[in-house]
Order: C-alpha cells, then structure tokens, then sequence
C-alpha cells in the first residue's frame, strides 16, 4: 500500500469531535442557498445539490465549516425476491456515516456498512466553484479520495479465490473522484464523475487492479424543495470484472426543516465507490432492483465567525 494512503487512514481515523451539537435550519438554509448571491465582483452559484450524495455517488458539494452531516443510508434486497421475503425488504444492507466540515473547502467523513462489513474513509476538496462576473468560472470542481476496508475475511477469500492468510493491506481498496458540474438553470444540474477504483487484491493476474470509470448524473427540481435524481457509472472496456454490470440509479429527494430524505431504486446493493462501480453484480433487466432511502441530517458543532465564501 501506498504511504499517503496510510497517512490518510490515520489522519482521518483519528479526527474527533468533541462539540455541543445544535440543529441546523436547512429550511431556512435552502431559502439563501437557492438564490445566486452577489458579491459585488462575481456570483457563485448556490446549491448546486440538494446534498453532498447524488443517490450512491458524491456530489460537489462539501458540508459547511463546522457542522456534522449524520447519514443513515438503507438498501433492501431485490425486488424479485417476491413475496417470501416481501420483494426485498426482509433483507437491508445499512450503513451509517458522518461527514464533517473542517472549512467550507474541506470535508473529512467515515462510515460502516453492514455489506461486507465495510469501514470507509474519506476526504473531499472542493477546488473550483460555479461563479459568474468579474471572476467567472463555467464549473465547479471537487476532488475526491477514500480509503476502504473489508472486514468480513470469509466472504473475501470466496470472491477473490484464495485460501491464503489476508492481512489489513490484502483487505483495503481505494477511491480517486474529480467531480466536474454545473448548474445550468435554477432546476437543473449536471454532473460528471470520473472515476479510478485500486484493489490491492484480486481474483487472478487477468483481472486489473484498476478498474477506471466515467460517471454521470443529473438532478431536476421539481418543487422548490423537491427533485428527481439520476446517476450512471460505465466502467470502462479492459477494466471490468467478470460478472459485474455498470450501476444505474434514479430516485427522488424532498428537503424539510433539518433533514434531506432521498428514495430510489438502483441495481446496486454497496454503498461506498468499490461497491458500486467495481463490483455490483446486479442487472435491471435481470429484476435485480433494489428499493433505498438516504436520509441526512446535519448539526452545528462550530459556528463560524463570520460568513465565509464558500
């Protein structure tokens, strides 16, 4: 394993918050966020997302300085699976996970994920912001890395064909993300995701350690605080495992007062990068579908000063 992988699993693994938390008004939030503000010199563009997920994936956006996103994401078993296990949701893979806003710029979060029995880690930064005037610039940017760690060493041996003692480097994957979107209208945003997976163990010496990938994704607004979500990820020719389909999801989100609530179906059942693009088994024209939810609710923890360009 790479030695900045190590130094960011420590790192992140050893951040803690130690805060008074206190509920954040996203109803009044989403009332400043949905406007473009005018600074005078340049206009940025205000909530491109609705959220910092599009359904599986990351979007660009970063969880403010100071406050604590809990997420709590739900994926139940195929909907023809049929009546016996009520098409699917008598099983359910969860994982919970926090992110939290070091700057506006820069967010750090984790999770555990009952499928496989997952850890992740991650850091998110966002570089270039949607803005016009002066200063304009036609996109915004956020970089995106994370760290994976499977736990359930059983299940590991089965998938990659081994009998041979696993040690922590044998179990983890990584992630890299440049997340590329712009908010064409007040209704719309579109996002592309280009995507590198690295698996320090695979099956045999035919299958890559790489797995590269192109996603898409999109959101349309639907009421002012409601939309429809899209998201796509086609893993490139020569990258692929055998047995594994490219990922698509759609799915519809509505904001209140202190939480974000996203329902959807998709052919994948993994909820972090490694997942979903490497490694999803499933096929919508097989009826593998999964129903979910994500829901998310964020806390302050700092407040800030003052007002900070995001």
């Amino acid at each position: 394993m790479q030695k900045p992988a190590w130094l960011f699993l420590i790192t992140a693994s050893c951040f803690s918050l130690n805060a008074f938390s206190q509920n954040v008004n996203l109803d009044s939030m989403l009332d400043v966020q949905t406007q473009v503000k005018d600074t005078g010199k340049i206009q940025r563009a205000e909530a491109t997302f609705m959220t910092t997920r599009l359904i599986d994936g990351h979007t660009v956006e970063t969880t403010q300085a100071g406050v604590l996103d809990l997420k709590i994401s739900h994926r139940f078993g195929q909907l023809n699976d049929g009546f016996y296990n009520l098409f699917g949701l008598d099983l359910a893979n969860i994982r919970i996970g926090m992110d939290y806003g070091l700057t506006n710029r820069l967010t750090v979060g984790g999770g555990r994920s009952s499928f496989e029995k997952q850890y992740d880690l991650f850091l998110k930064y966002r570089l270039l912001r949607q803005a016009e005037g002066n200063k304009g610039m036609p996109l915004s940017v956020t970089l995106f890395t994370s760290a994976m760690l499977q736990t359930d060493t059983a299940l590991l041996k089965a998938e990659k064909k081994t009998d041979a003692k696993l040690n922590t480097q044998d179990k983890l994957s990584y992630a890299y993300q440049v997340l590329i979107a712009r908010k064409f209208t007040p209704g719309f945003s579109f996002q592309l995701m280009p995507s590198l997976i690295h698996e320090n163990l695979v099956d045999s010496s035919f299958n890559p350690n790489d797995i590269f990938a192109i996603g898409a994704g999109a959101k349309l607004r639907v009421t002012k605080r409601s939309g429809i979500s899209v998201e796509y990820y086609y893993v490139l020719p020569g990258t692929k495992f055998p047995g594994t389909y490219n990922t698509f999801s759609i799915g519809y989100e509505i904001e209140t007062a202190g939480h974000v609530f996203q329902v959807h179906l998709s052919n994948s059942t993994g909820m972090t990068e490694r997942a979903f693009i490497a490694e999803n088994p499933g096929r919508w024209k097989k009826g593998d579908i999964h129903f979910g939810f994500n829901i998310s609710r964020n806390f302050t923890l700092r407040k800030a000063k003052k007002l900070q360009q995001r």
